[in-house]
């Protein structure tokens, strides 16, 4: 049995992206089966309204990951800045397991602290309080206690006033706070993080301590291409598909 575990994140599907939707679903048929397991790490979705909502494509990508856990292949996902309203309805249609915002692995014989990246961002204090209003119990049961369309238009003017907000911040206020990331990695104590967020991939290398650490920063999906981050007993590589 295959030992290769993949990670990706920040595909923003959505009806408006095709060419991305058609590359996941390829990926779930054809590469995905040959791991052992697979951590989407947030943002799968560009915005997701509620396990009840089926405009397209919800249905098919719901459908291609039964498939896919069905085979053996498991499927673990962290909800990210646009999806964190995905529930437990969502994982009974699909096999998935949802993280919990931080989250340490044994990734061959390392221990590995898993994250969106969101968290990590915390120069940017008004994303911050919002995230911290929008996901109490009490904020998120408002919102789906609305009817679908009205949560339909909301997400689409939510995006839209995103955009907007993006343009007026400085890219420095919108990527991770080293800080932050030393001290979440010295609280799970983990010299090695994987997350996403900030469409900015790379793989940092510093010291925590007198010991070597390494930040991976995965890749944002664009109808172009996809990255998938690949981990084998031999160590790492990034994929292109």
């Amino acid at each position: 049995m295959s030992k290769e575990i993949l990670f990706i994140s920040d595909l923003h599907i959505s009806l408006e992206k095709p060419e991305i939707t058609c590359r996941f679903l390829g990926f779930l048929q054809h590469r995905a089966p040959k791991a052992a397991a697979v951590y989407i790490l947030g943002d799968l979705f560009d915005a997701w309204i509620g396990d009840d909502d089926p405009t397209p494509p919800n249905n098919k990508i719901r459908k291609h990951l039964k498939q896919l856990t069905d085979s053996g292949t498991r499927v673990y996902l962290q909800p990210g800045n646009r999806d964190f309203l995905l529930g437990k309805q969502f994982c009974q249609d699909t096999g998935v397991t949802l993280l919990d915002d931080y989250v340490v692995i044994d990734l061959h014989g390392a221990s590995t602290l898993l994250t969106h990246g969101d968290l990590l961002c915390t120069d940017d204090l008004p994303y911050q309080a919002f995230r911290a209003k929008s996901h109490t119990p009490e904020w998120q049961q408002y919102v789906l206690s609305k009817p679908l369309l009205l949560r339909l238009l909301a997400a689409r003017w939510y995006r839209i006033r995103s955009h907007f907000h993006k343009r007026k911040k400085s890219q420095n206020i919108m990527d991770v706070n080293q800080g932050t990331v030393l001290k979440v990695m010295r609280d799970h104590n983990s010299l090695r993080l994987i997350h996403g967020h900030t469409h900015r991939p790379n793989v940092h290398n510093f010291e925590i301590g007198d010991q070597p650490a390494q930040r991976f920063v995965l890749a944002a999906w664009s109808k172009n291409a996809g990255e998938i981050l690949c981990w084998n007993s031999k160590g790492y590589q990034i994929e292109i598909i």
